[in-house]
């Protein structure tokens, strides 16, 4: 049975695990998902690495709300560095989801972002583990996670 992981923080808004273990449940069965909560988005990296290493995940989703803030964009910019660090030390995956707190000005429009783009990415962890033809498929379709997909340009 397949594992995977799936972190998020404290810091963000909206519980963006839930949507996205709501959508792999959807998916299909045939693995375990194991569910942690660090403090913040540079925590995320470290986490994602114990998940890999010591839970045995196949694939990791790691799920942070950076603020609005440059400091904020700072942050995100160095946890998305360690989440790179922590692929390449391990050779899995881990899917970054984030959700700037000022891509949009709305709260609600914020939160529907959050709920979307996390479970349009819990789709591509599904696929990349049991279906990866599927993303093949896909590819150079202009899709987007969370926004509507752009689509193809000719060729």
């Amino acid at each position: 049975m397949k594992r995977i992981g799936v972190v998020d923080t404290t810091f963000a808004r909206f519980d963006m695990a839930k949507s996205a273990v709501s959508r792999l449940k959807e998916m299909g069965t045939g693995f375990r998902i194991i569910r942690r909560t660090v403090p913040g988005i540079k925590d995320l990296p470290v986490e994602c690495k114990i998940l890999i290493e010591e839970e045995k995940c196949d694939i990791v989703m790691a799920l942070g709300m950076p603020g609005g803030k440059e400091i904020d964009r700072m942050c995100a910019h160095e946890a998305s560095t360690g989440i790179i660090r922590a692929q390449l030390m391990t050779n899995t995956h881990i899917i970054e989801v984030f959700v700037h707190e000022d891509e949009a000005s709305d709260e609600n429009i914020l939160g529907e972002l959050a709920r979307s783009r996390s479970a349009d990415h819990a789709e591509n962890v599904y696929w990349l583990l049991f279906d990866r033809k599927r993303l093949e498929k896909r590819a150079g379709t202009g899709r987007r996670q969370g926004y509507g997909s752009v689509g193809a340009i000719g060729g």
